[in-house]
């Protein structure tokens, strides 16, 4: 099974795997970074002297990066500016000239702010400077025109994507992750309470995979059940943001079954407020907050929901991409994610 499948798949226009048999496959991860001025939709494009072409920025994965780590790190060696994703757009896979398979995963992004996404940029590692040998210029276009300016046809796909979410008004949107704890100690090896229940070492270094992931989606509050495991799980990239995390006694397993509903309310209130944020509970408790985000989910990102135990394994991700409508907030899109272990 390729990377791709494994490490950040969309829930919706996800690649699949390569009908080219014996051929190598490069993944590669990049983003169309938007912005509106004066009412026109404008992306940013890249020229590499190299290939003396205008392609979108993007890169090669480094070994046990994820996805949308990668994108964030690329975007940010080939423009020097720091961004966020939001929404998965269609990627695009090719043969290259050598006869290798080369699979693009894009998403819409936007530049980050010290204002609104300090603890997100905090949290991330650095990256190197703008190479001018491989990226000469830099340079915010409309879509008509980078339509145009594009080398090769096929980088329109994702920019049609793009246009036509912001003409439906569903470009802009905010994250809500949704986290599974990571491993903990079987239930029947642990003899203490079972609010202490501790993560093994693979639940340890789950968490710490979060870290750059979560980063990448801007996340800047963190929210929790109040369990051990749960708690853990989120700390490391709590810490690595510099942010206070919020432990709901409404999120763990107990208070779930004596009332799913208040965990509804949780999850509506999350949605509702455009601050990036995570969730992080138990399998148990997933159901209900699945069963919300469908409620307020487009028809096909409600049918890409889990719906079978156990829905999410140890130390997954959902990231909802959540737009803000005249009918309350609405989930345009959503991945599935499991940061890979280093």
């Amino acid at each position: 099974m390729v990377a791709a499948a494994v490490t950040a798949s969309p829930l919706r226009a996800a690649l699949g795997p390569t009908r080219v048999e014996h051929a190598r496959v490069i993944e590669t991860a990049g983003a169309l970074v938007w912005r509106v001025r004066e009412g026109e939709l404008q992306v940013r494009l890249v020229h590499r002297p190299r290939y003396d072409d205008w392609s979108w920025p993007k890169g090669k994965l480094d070994p046990g990066e994820a996805f949308p780590t990668a994108a964030v790190r690329e975007v940010a060696e080939e423009t020097g500016r720091s961004i966020v994703l939001g929404q998965p757009l269609p990627g695009l896979q090719y043969l290259t000239p050598e006869g290798r398979v080369k699979r693009v995963h894009y998403w819409a992004a936007q530049r980050a702010t010290k204002r609104d996404d300090a603890a997100a940029i905090t949290a991330r590692a650095p990256v190197h400077p703008v190479s001018p040998e491989e990226i000469d210029a830099s340079v915010w276009l409309s879509a008509e025109d980078a339509a145009r300016r594009l080398t090769r046809k096929v980088d329109r796909v994702p920019l049609a994507a793009l246009v036509a979410e912001h003409e439906h008004g569903r470009l802009s949107t905010h994250p809500v992750v949704i986290a599974r704890h990571g491993k903990a100690q079987a239930r029947s090896t642990w003899y203490g309470d079972e609010r202490d229940r501790p993560l093994t070492p693979m639940g340890h270094a789950q968490a710490a995979a979060m870290v750059p992931v979560l980063a990448a989606y801007g996340v800047g509050r963190v929210v929790t059940s109040r369990w051990e495991r749960c708690a853990t799980t989120i700390a490391p990239f709590a810490h690595a943001a510099g942010i206070m995390t919020t432990r709901s006694e409404q999120l763990t397993e107990a208070q779930h079954e004596r009332s799913p509903g208040r965990v509804g309310a949780v999850v509506r209130a999350m949605l509702e407020d455009p601050q990036p944020s995570v969730l992080c509970t138990h399998r148990p408790v997933l159901p209900t907050v699945l069963d919300v985000l469908g409620q307020h989910a487009r028809r096909s990102v409600a049918n890409a929901l889990p719906t079978t135990d156990p829905f999410l394994e140890p130390g997954e991700l959902i990231v909802a991409h959540v737009a803000q409508t005249d009918k309350g907030p609405r989930v345009v899109a959503a991945e599935r994610v499991s940061p890979p272990l280093h």
